[in-house]
């Protein structure tokens, strides 16, 4: 099945907002596998040495009470999260039943204890020497054969890098102190570090994640982002020049707003596009710009097919998953 990115729509979003900017949806494929629905990157999908995959919410062992604000849901859901509301046996199931889809049943998987962080995290020791609770960080790394690295989200973007060459893979996690950080970037200079990986030969895969149609932010991100990236406008709708420039207090000349005292206005909001930002990014670390697709699909926009935090607070947790046969 093919996916379209004209085919979401959503009360969370307003009318006259314009789709992600990024998206090469029509091109990515939806899958079936084992009463799952997975989502695939073609260009990743093309190299036989790889296995790959981006969960959605379909099938799945957990139950998850309004899911979808109304939709037409199965009660069944995959979440692949250990969130508070699901239990460990629901979970570990699902995961099962995700890994088999993919063909990496009896593969070796390393998930992160993710922090919002810069850290990349290198696989590459053998399993026995694997320390048992996850690593603390937000990218994952490896040329080894058999093991499949996965990260987490529920509206931050998953990124999946492949080197065509030396044959080498990464997973990123990248939420909006992530993108600031530069972990897309960070991620394929380890890739370079250990493996020898040149840009010219990387296949990135950003899957679905909020959209900038949907992802509200305040002046503090609007001033981290304007102070880290010359271009960072770009990547933004609405009043980013007078926010970054720290011109949106609530407080001044509150007799303008015609508010009584202690009833300010509200701070004024501008929407953020990680998936533009990220794509940005990956371009200026040197990745061409035609190996680089984006799914196009906003998470809280299609909570038919995938779970967003931002717009349901109670909610599962995808995954991205990238490994080498």
């Amino acid at each position: 099945m093919t996916l379209t990115a004209t085919k979401r729509k959503s009360a969370a979003r307003k009318p006259g907002r314009q789709r992600p900017r990024s998206a090469d949806g029509p091109s990515w494929k939806l899958r079936r596998a084992r009463g799952l629905q997975i989502l695939d990157a073609p260009a990743l999908k093309n190299q036989a040495w790889l296995i790959h995959g981006f969960s959605t919410r379909t099938g799945g062992a957990s139950e998850l009470a309004g899911a979808g604000e109304g939709r037409k849901l199965a009660r069944k859901t995959l979440n692949l999260g250990f969130t508070e509301w699901d239990s460990r046996e629901r979970v570990s199931a699902n995961r099962r039943e995700f890994f088999h889809g993919l063909g990496a049943e009896k593969m070796r998987v390393v998930t992160l204890r993710q922090i919002h962080s810069d850290i990349v995290y290198c696989v590459d020791a053998p399993e026995t020497e694997t320390p048992q609770d996850a690593p603390r960080a937000d990218a994952l790394v490896t040329q080894r054969r058999g093991v499949l690295l996965a990260v987490q989200t529920a509206d931050c973007i998953p990124i999946l890098l492949a080197d065509s060459r030396n044959r080498a893979v990464a997973a990123i996690h990248s939420g909006w102190r992530g993108t600031l950080r530069r972990i897309a970037e960070k991620t394929l200079g380890r890739m370079h570090m250990e493996f020898g990986t040149r840009p010219a030969d990387v296949l990135a895969a950003i899957g679905p994640g909020i959209g900038g149609c949907c992802y509200e932010v305040g002046s503090d991100v609007a001033k981290e982002f304007e102070s880290q990236f010359p271009e960072a406008r770009e990547w933004f709708d609405g009043p980013f020049d007078a926010l970054a420039a720290g011109e949106n207090d609530p407080n001044w000349l509150p007799w303008l707003t015609m508010r009584p005292p202690g009833h300010p206005p509200p701070s004024p909001r501008v929407q953020l596009d990680l998936i533009a930002a990220n794509r940005a990014i990956l371009t200026k670390a040197g990745i061409p710009a035609g190996q680089i697709t984006a799914s196009g699909f906003c998470t809280a926009c299609r909570t038919d097919l995938f779970f967003s935090y931002r717009r349901e607070r109670t909610t599962g947790r995808l995954m991205a998953a990238i490994g080498i046969h």
